[in-house]
């Protein structure tokens, strides 16, 4: 994998980026397996006015927030391992292999359904095993790859894909059913998952001293600036001091908290848009997919603008990592509640959800690659502990949103918005006091 980067003082005169599969095509290839059932699945009420075929799932609010959270179950599990394998073996093939095993699970997804709820929370299990390694593969392969004053804007480019994934799954998946059937959702995605996979194998790399495509100055270039800052690979792991480190521990209360948010939001916001609202599945996964245009489009904007304060006008790492932070935790709390409080609205109501969701991909440039600034050696690792932590809301979010709101009343969703609100400022708050910008784990 590469980016065409030069010094910063000829920043401006790039032309072209080398091509990324991970960018366009883990983003829908990734997406499916994770965001979608939530939405099409498990509202089988909808399938049946759309296609005779299409099979009707009549599961209670409970079941179906086991299903919601059953991903995660199998996603925890990998976490710390893939952050591990991906130091001491390389990233590439953790990744690669760990997402074809999501995207077989996803071809899967239809058959297990029809054999019943069990055999659906199984092999969504499954598919997070398989996805569990990806951010710590990614978090350790951009170690190798990401000049530090250019993470920023790099991490959050490929990161970013999530959101651009959703963006494009969302609509499409409603016009899938509405055509076709849900089985095609997952078909479809699948297969462009196996796709993904073949172009990821053909061309990336490790690191930059194993690319056969990459230029001498840019090899020289993005390896000489990381010099000081990586470590050599070694088995030894300095676990007691990762494990004592509290600016470690602000970026886990504030991945936790985000998380808690985004997920609730992720798993929920096609039920919102449907028994609130009162949209049909086609207007659902065509509003449902503008928070996550919003929350794209402010991550790579904000990853430009964290890199440009480093950079230009030397505004302290930590400084930028704390501002953007609390920009993309405390605005979506409040945006969140609001949204709360517009009733019947639907436009409002819109807005409300979509600059929530928007202000948080700012965050993206705050702790969300903070890993890369405290302990680049080891931040696949460190991304492992965080992201392990921050997969406990998707494991019981859906569950206690789902038991509050039995009824789907306005203010039931209020109590909903409410936790979820609190939980995020109170990460924001953490990570102020507690984290840091500056190398912290060399050795």
């Amino acid at each position: 994998m590469v980016f065409t980067s030069y010094p910063n003082d000829f920043w401006h005169k790039r032309k072209i980026y080398n091509f990324d599969p991970y960018n366009v095509f883990l983003a829908i290839a990734k997406n499916i397996p994770q965001r979608l059932k939530t939405g099409f699945v498990l509202q089988g009420h909808i399938f049946s006015s759309m296609s005779q075929q299409a099979s009707v799932y009549d599961w209670d609010s409970e079941t179906q927030g086991w299903i919601l959270g059953s991903f995660f179950y199998g996603y925890i599990l990998t976490q710390i391992p893939g952050g591990y394998l991906a130091r001491k073996y390389g990233a590439k093939w953790l990744f690669g292999i760990g997402i074809l095993c999501t995207v077989i699970f996803t071809l899967l997804t239809p058959v297990a359904a029809d054999l019943g709820a069990g055999y659906l929370i199984a092999v969504r299990v499954l598919e997070g095993i398989g996805e569990g390694v990806s951010y710590p593969a990614m978090h350790a392969m951009w170690a190798s790859w990401a000049p530090p004053l250019e993470r920023s804007r790099l991490l959050t480019i490929s990161y970013t894909g999530a959101q651009l994934g959703t963006v494009v799954a969302l609509p499409l998946s409603g016009q899938i059913c509405f055509y076709l059937d849900w089985t095609y959702v997952f078909y479809i995605f699948g297969a462009v998952g196996l796709h993904w996979f073949v172009l990821w194998a053909y061309f990336v790399s490790n690191s930059p001293s194993l690319h056969k495509r990459i230029s001498e100055d840019e090899k020289t270039y993005i390896m000489a600036s990381l010099k000081n800052e990586l470590s050599p690979t070694t088995d030894y792991i300095p676990w007691t001091s990762i494990l004592k480190s509290l600016p470690l521990w602000a970026i886990v209360v504030a991945h936790f908290s985000y998380n808690w948010t985004f997920y609730t939001l992720l798993t929920l916001l096609p039920t919102y848009m449907n028994d609130i609202l009162g949209f049909s599945i086609q207007q659902n996964g065509m509003l449902s997919a503008l928070p996550y245009l919003g929350c794209w489009l402010l991550a790579l904007l904000g990853g430009q603008l964290a890199d440009l304060l480093r950079e230009k006008y030397l505004i302290r790492t930590v400084i930028v990592r704390k501002a953007f932070t609390i920009v993309g935790m405390v605005g979506p709390a409040v945006f969140l509640v609001a949204a709360g409080y517009t009733g019947c609205n639907y436009v409002l109501a819109i807005a409300f959800l979509t600059l929530s969701s928007s202000l948080g991909g700012v965050s993206a440039s705050g702790f969300n690659i903070n890993h890369l600034d405290i302990a680049p050696s080891y931040a696949g690792i460190l991304l492992g502990i965080t992201n392990s932590f921050a997969t406990i809301p998707g494991m019981v979010g859906p569950v206690i949103a789902r038991s509050l709101t039995k009824s789907n009343t306005i203010p039931e969703w209020q109590i909903v918005f409410y936790i979820s609100a609190a939980i995020n400022i109170f990460g924001a708050v953490f990570f102020t006091i507690f984290g840091k910008g500056t190398l912290h784990h060399k050795h």
